[in-house]
């Protein structure tokens, strides 16, 4: 692949780009030049499909059903416990903390939010297993992209369940970027997939995560 007209020869991978701008600068995309390079800026519409079911499905936080019961308790099962509305709102000030983390574009903050065997699944790359290494990812990235600074980021965070010790979510988000004199803002947007796990300290951390970019609404 061609290198980027204005990025640093070690980043080869605009996915990695734009998943490290939505955890720093915010999601954008990336457009053909007649020259048949590509440059890392705003795109009007940008599509891939996140494919996470099996994630979900993977740690148990489909609704279950026990053999015998009628559909009435079946019901009743479901519904929300004082414990899982209690582990709701933990989930609420996770999500606000996660987001003021993106805004403020603290590194250490997010990483800190992360499992230590927590994963991170971008389109076409190689699963980044554990905290280490997705910090790693963050900051190797982010020390070649000097000057860059958030004007907004927004985070809507929906479909929260919650399953004992186990959480999913999902959040599509929307970026402005301000970048250094003399390249363009840029505006994304993404969707992403959460699961999250409430470890012996009792804080919920994030173990799992899936995003892709995503499209203008």
């Amino acid at each position: 692949m061609r290198q980027t007209s204005y990025l640093p020869a070690q980043i080869q991978r605009p996915d990695a780009l734009a998943r490290i701008s939505y955890y720093t600068l915010g999601g954008s995309g990336w457009n053909e030049l007649r020259n048949g390079e590509r440059s890392f800026m705003p795109k009007g519409r940008v599509s891939l499909a996140v494919t996470a079911v099996g994630v979900v499905v993977a740690f148990g936080l489909v609704p279950y059903l026990v053999e015998g019961r009628s559909g009435s308790a079946v019901a009743a099962a479901r519904a929300e416990s004082p414990s899982a509305e209690v582990a709701r709102k933990e989930i609420e000030a996770f999500n606000a903390k996660f987001l003021e983390a993106h805004q403020r574009m603290d590194n250490a903050a997010i990483v800190g939010m992360w499992a230590e065997d927590g994963v991170s699944l971008l389109p076409e790359m190689q699963p980044i297993a554990g905290r280490k290494a997705i910090a790693k990812f963050i900051d190797d990235i982010v020390k070649q992209m000097p000057g860059y600074h958030m004007r907004t980021m927004e985070l809507t965070f929906q479909g929260i369940e919650v399953s004992g010790d186990w959480a999913s979510e999902w959040a599509t988000e929307h970026q402005i970027v301000d970048p250094p004199p003399g390249k363009q803002v840029f505006e994304g947007y993404g969707k992403m997939l959460l699961v999250l796990h409430k470890e012996s300290d009792g804080i919920w951390r994030l173990k799992r995560e899936m995003w892709n970019q995503g499209v203008k609404p």
